[in-house]
């Protein structure tokens, strides 16, 4: 199928699996995978914005991502540090907006000043929405979202009665932007590994066995594909 007949889906979520797979089949320190997997995600947000994705986000560093060891978290670490910095020209350079979603108060200081800076350049681009999840969990995310909502109760600011699926959906981290259409996650492991569960209630699931340093515009075109292989009903009786 050519991509100009293709129904492009408006959001896409990626879950970045397989970097230190890839960097062991390569005989080299699975940091060097890191890297690697870095270098592909911006390469991917350019294909991404080409093709008429409008949202793309990324799970770079999970909750339970800090139970690794500690050289990995560390090297981790420092390559979010190195692309938050960098990304502050790259999303002028592509007229990106990119925002962070999960629990930035957890992060140390640098970072988040490196947040905050990249958060303020680029908020008023107008291409592509990048999000990146970083220390984010879904099932965090929700209890703070929970916590706050009761502290808006609490505080008289929201009546019970009032809350639905729209309210509580402006306490999530993602609020304002769409749900995902299409989840992509590669090196073959098909779980979600608490990603967005929320948002991803009627998502389309694509897996592939690609690791992700191998990831490229051809791969995402097959998940797209797929994407467009599917009958999307909305619960509707089939």
């Amino acid at each position: 199928m050519e991509e100009n007949e293709l129904n492009i889906p408006k959001h896409v979520a990626i879950i970045l699996d397989g970097n230190g797979r890839w960097a062991k089949k390569k005989r080299m320190p699975r940091n060097y995978g890191h890297t690697q997997g870095s270098k592909v995600v911006e390469k991917i947000c350019e294909d991404a914005y080409k093709l008429g994705i409008q949202y793309l986000t990324v799970y770079a560093f999970s909750t339970e991502n800090w139970r690794r060891p500690n050289d990995e978290v560390d090297a981790l670490m420092k390559l979010l540090q190195t692309y938050l910095e960098t990304s502050v020209k790259t999303s002028t350079k592509n007229n990106m907006r990119v925002r962070v979603i999960g629990d930035k108060a957890k992060l140390s200081p640098e970072i988040m000043k490196s947040i905050n800076n990249l958060e303020e350049a680029s908020k008023d681009n107008t291409g592509l929405n990048f999000q990146v999840a970083i220390n984010y969990g879904s099932r965090d995310e929700m209890i703070r979202a929970i916590k706050a909502l009761a502290m808006d109760v609490k505080k008289n600011e929201t009546e019970i009665d009032h809350i639905d699926e729209t309210v509580f959906e402006q306490y999530l981290d993602t609020k304002g932007i769409p749900d995902p259409d299409l989840l992509i996650r590669t090196s073959g492991e098909q779980r979600l590994s608490n990603f967005l569960l929320w948002q991803l209630a009627y998502t389309e699931f694509y897996f592939t066995d690609v690791l992700w340093p191998d990831f490229n515009k051809k791969e995402l075109m097959k998940a797209v594909e797929f994407y467009n292989s599917r009958t999307r009903n909305f619960g509707a009786i089939s």
